[in-house]
């Protein structure tokens, strides 16, 4: 008969089935991303300048003698960067704050500190200014440049868009948001002053999913002058609570006001864009379209007649190493070739130097840029597409044009990393400051990231 019986052995067993005590001795983070965000500390620590210039923001006008003990300008530079590095939400980045060893040394919080809440994180790092982090950006650029990461004599340039957060726009649903919007502050408002209204949110509702789901063209511009209509009467209603409100001497009647007088207005030019559009036939131009009443700053941008995006253009700068040099945030859509030229000064002004050698997209190509740049001082000129200009005027040797083409095509790849992993794809801030200083909140990230890979030991 087989005898299962487990031998006894002397020594202790190499796994456990229960940890009974967990050690004392917090042990050092081995793992790549600790040893990156380390190396960033030192760089930030490095950069005392950057932590005052945050600060300035931070404080405003008021005395940093009084009131209760704030986040320093350095951790909330520092938990900045977490939020980007990790793509979490603010709700996600408090929780890392607390729970994480490393996340708490690298914001300079210790073991016995109290986090900040995920309020008091948002309202901090939205305080931080786009020209605020346009020198922070500036800074680290130097320190690369200082720690030989990069020279800025060879330079990339493209264009693309950074999305607002919004939802793909039509003209019934921008009306029921009007009519929602309206009707929510003529409500705050009545609880201050005494004003007449009706609420006609859940008929603007029916009658936006009506015309989104109908298929008959006489019946969805029946359903479009009904739902008019009804965004007509309730923007009736604003203007005797706004006189009302400027004679209340309630605390929040001035905000309510301010709201309803800013809301009434982009409710007006919603019902002439749809007017015009749906019951008029008339083409609207992009720039006199409202896409969002809640971010009416956004563009309607369409690139090579592909797929139409709203948010806002920008124009980067890269170097050779990676590092982003420089960035623009347009309002509407310029051509690329309006901004070869312009990206070039603005290098020479924030470099002191202008490049020997420049790569930019087909898109930028003209023979007025060509030579306007040759007599900046560029000796190397390279678009993608040859738009009809000979290589000998572009460049020495055709050699060089095809390496400054295959030079180019590497900034498809930093513009990739920026949207996969520091949420330059689309821009959750509101507002156009905030959308401006979002976009360079993760140009600078980026920056940060490549100085410290680049210089890790």
């Amino acid at each position: 008969m087989v005898n299962f019986q487990i031998p006894l052995e002397n020594k202790a067993p190499m796994r456990e089935t229960i940890e009974h005590q967990l050690p004392i001795v917090l042990t050092k983070v081995e793992h790549v991303h600790a040893r990156e965000l380390a190396r960033i500390g030192e760089l930030l620590d490095e950069l005392p300048q950057a932590a005052r210039l945050v600060t300035k923001d931070l404080v405003g006008k008021r005395s940093r003698k009084t009131g209760r003990r704030g986040l320093s300008g350095d951790q909330v530079v520092r938990c900045l960067v977490v939020k980007l590095l990790t793509g979490c939400s603010y709700r996600q980045l408090a929780f890392h704050l607390e729970d994480s060893i490393s996340y708490r040394a690298f914001c300079l919080f210790g073991l016995a500190d109290r986090t900040p809440s995920y309020r008091t994180l948002q309202e901090n790092i939205k305080k931080v200014r786009p020209e605020t982090m346009e020198k922070l950006n500036a800074l680290i650029v130097d320190k690369g440049i200082e720690l030989e990461v990069d020279d800025g004599d060879k330079v990339r340039i493209d264009s693309t868009v950074m999305e607002a957060n919004i939802l793909s726009p039509h003209d019934s649903q921008l009306l029921r948001d009007c009519v929602r919007v309206l009707t929510r502050l003529m409500g705050q408002a009545s609880e201050l002053i005494a004003v007449r209204y009706s609420d006609h949110s859940r008929r603007a509702k029916r009658r936006s999913l009506e015309i989104c789901n109908t298929g008959k063209p006489e019946r969805r511009e029946q359903l479009y002058r009904e739902l008019l209509q009804v965004t007509s009467w309730t923007l009736g209603y604003v203007p005797d609570a706004i006189k009302a409100l400027e004679r209340s001497a309630a605390l929040f009647a001035p905000t309510i006001s301010a709201q309803l007088t800013h809301f009434s207005e982009l409710t007006k030019r919603v019902i002439d864009q749809t007017q015009r559009r749906v019951l008029g036939g008339e083409a609207v131009p992009a720039r006199e379209k409202i896409v969002s009443i809640f971010e009416p700053h956004t563009d309607i941008i369409v690139k090579d007649r592909r797929e139409t995006y709203y948010g806002h253009k920008t124009f980067l700068s890269v170097g050779a190493s990676g590092m982003i040099f420089d960035i623009t945030v347009e309002h509407g859509n310029p051509a690329d070739s309006s901004r070869a030229v312009h990206m070039l000064e603005r290098h020479q002004e924030k470099m002191g130097v202008i490049p020997t050698q420049a790569a930019f997209d087909g898109g930028f190509a003209s023979k007025k840029n060509l030579r306007e740049l040759k007599e900046m001082g560029v000796k190397d000129v390279a678009f993608a597409k040859k738009a009809g200009l000979e290589v000998a005027d572009m460049t020495r040797s055709d050699a060089i044009y095809k390496q400054l083409r295959r030079f180019r095509a590497g900034v498809e790849g930093v513009i990739s990393f920026l949207k996969r992993s520091l949420g330059f794809d689309r821009c959750n801030w509101s507002g156009f400051d905030s959308f401006h200083a979002y976009a360079w909140s993760s140009v600078f990230t980026a920056n940060l990231l490549i100085v410290a890979r680049s210089t890790m030991t």
